[in-house]
């Protein structure tokens, strides 16, 4: 059973008045005309709509994620080096813990991960800046799951390097070249 398929969407659709049609519309309308996008979507300058992307790790997942985001946003990710386009180098990206808390017996029940990514951008072989983020996240851990929280871990440190990647790329809307 589908969730809301073309009958149920034209019936919906009868059953609106010419009030409520003319609303819908305007407010389309609207929201279209100031530019308001979804979630996701950025607009970044003319200069950054090419762009070459070097990592110090090339098959990394925040890599593979940078360059996701940015096809997303119908970026052209040039494939080599180009002088004339911009350059997005990931210098490097940690995942350092803290303890937060202790068991009685001494053995750690609770930490606070850090996940920090280190990237520049550079125009014309020149360095605009040099950026950080930073990430934290508590993390308890249990001995007797070790299993079920080593999967946690990796599930949480992914979503730690999304959120980076959307980071970015948001830091890269709001540069004006």
């Amino acid at each position: 059973m589908t969730i809301f398929d073309k009958t149920q969407a034209f019936s919906l659709f009868k059953q609106l008045n010419l009030k409520q049609f003319a609303a819908l519309i305007f407010i389309v309308s609207l929201l279209q005309g100031c530019g308001f996008k979804l979630r996701g979507d950025y607009l970044l300058s003319p200069k950054l709509q090419n762009i070459y992307l070097s990592s110090a790790d090339k098959h990394g997942e925040l890599t593979r994620l940078v360059k996701q985001q940015l096809m997303i946003n119908k970026v052209n990710v040039i494939k080599s080096f180009d002088q004339d386009v911009a350059e997005l180098r990931i210098l490097k990206d940690t995942l350092d813990r803290r303890t937060l808390s202790v068991f009685e017996n001494g053995q750690v029940a609770e930490y606070e991960l850090i996940y920090s990514v280190q990237y520049q951008l550079f125009f014309n072989n020149q360095e605009q800046n040099t950026y950080e983020i930073e990430l934290n996240r508590d993390y308890q851990d249990d001995p007797n799951l070790a299993l079920a929280k080593s999967r946690e871990l990796t599930l949480m440190l992914s979503e730690m390097r999304h959120e980076a990647a959307n980071k970015i790329l948001r830091n890269l809307a709001s540069i004006k070249l």
